[in-house]
């Protein structure tokens, strides 16, 4: 477990990257135009063109909070969306993850959302004796306002990737109790991490889908499906999922910019080797990741270093 700061203890945030399943997707998909050629030498697919992916959680615990970043999949599909994903998981996977750094999902104070495709939200509830029950009953769940809205009137391009039927009621059991909070504009402050001198903050993007929400604190920034993978920190690479592929690079650019001014750590929420990089330019001048920070195993559960709010 990470170590408290023995100087002000009380004031010791700690992040941690939670990995509950994995899955595969498309290469081609995850790759748009880039040729097969390339993208294959970094990310080797299976025998049906499939790229093993993560599906990565951030976990951020502070003295009165414990937040939630994503919750992954879920465990409730059928076999043959199983067979097609290649999910990998144990039965409750969001308690077996929170498990590993001693804690359950009755302890998740706040979880936040980046967008509602099924590999990000499946996570939020669960069937019992076939109703939805909120998978984290004690949290106020933290969406963007547009982004729902556009959920439920997407186009027919990316209606797969939103599954309203699973997501749509367990919302409604965080709106009924008072405890949804909603978020509307290009970027904002989410809420203190605590003592009020650690915010997390959101900024937006677009591409990939309208009003994706990009967590960050001074330190940590969590990309999601902007740049899913370290491999496509790169402008053109970008994935065919993206309902506006010309709107992510510049999308891209503009985030990579804000990150290197910062000097923010990234964290890559599908990347299966890497969980995080730096930013650095080469000598070309092109933005390129450094640092690279491997996760442990198939299956790891990375800690990061400890963040002190002085």
């Amino acid at each position: 477990m990470p170590c408290a700061n023995t100087n002000n203890p009380s004031n010791t945030i700690k992040n941690y990257l939670l990995e509950p399943a994995r899955f595969k997707l498309d290469g081609g998909a995850m790759y748009g135009i880039i040729p097969k050629p390339l993208w294959h030498k970094r990310h080797p697919a299976d025998e049906l063109n499939r790229v093993d992916l993560s599906l990565r959680l951030w976990v951020i615990e502070s003295d009165s909070k414990l937040i939630v970043v994503d919750t992954g999949i879920g465990d409730y599909h059928d076999d043959k969306f199983k067979r097609m994903f290649d999910v990998r998981s144990e039965l409750d996977p969001i308690e077996q993850a929170l498990g590993k750094i001693g804690k359950t999902s009755s302890d998740v104070t706040d979880l936040v959302i980046t967008h509602l495709h099924f590999d990000h939200v499946g996570g939020i509830g669960k069937k019992i004796n076939g109703q939805w029950e909120a998978v984290f009953k004690n949290a106020t769940l933290h969406l963007h306002k547009e982004h729902l809205e556009y959920s439920q009137k997407c186009t027919p391009r990316d209606a797969g990737s939103f599954h309203c039927e699973n997501f749509l009621p367990v919302i409604d059991i965080y709106k009924k109790k008072d405890a949804l909070q909603f978020y509307s504009g290009q970027e904002g402050e989410l809420f203190s991490l605590d003592h009020g001198s650690e915010v997390l903050r959101f900024k937006c993007s677009h591409g990939h889908t309208p009003w994706l929400m990009h967590p960050y604190t001074s330190e940590l920034i969590y990309l999601a499906d902007l740049i899913p993978t370290s491999h496509h920190i790169s402008l053109p690479w970008v994935m065919g999922y993206d309902i506006s592929p010309g709107i992510t690079t510049t999308d891209k650019k503009e985030m990579l910019d804000f990150i290197g001014q910062r000097d923010l750590t990234i964290i890559y929420e599908h990347d299966p080797k890497y969980w995080g990089s730096k930013l650095a330019l080469n000598d070309r001048g092109k933005v390129i990741a450094q640092d690279l920070q491997e996760s442990k195993d198939e299956l790891s559960y990375p800690i990061l270093d400890n963040t002190s709010v002085e």
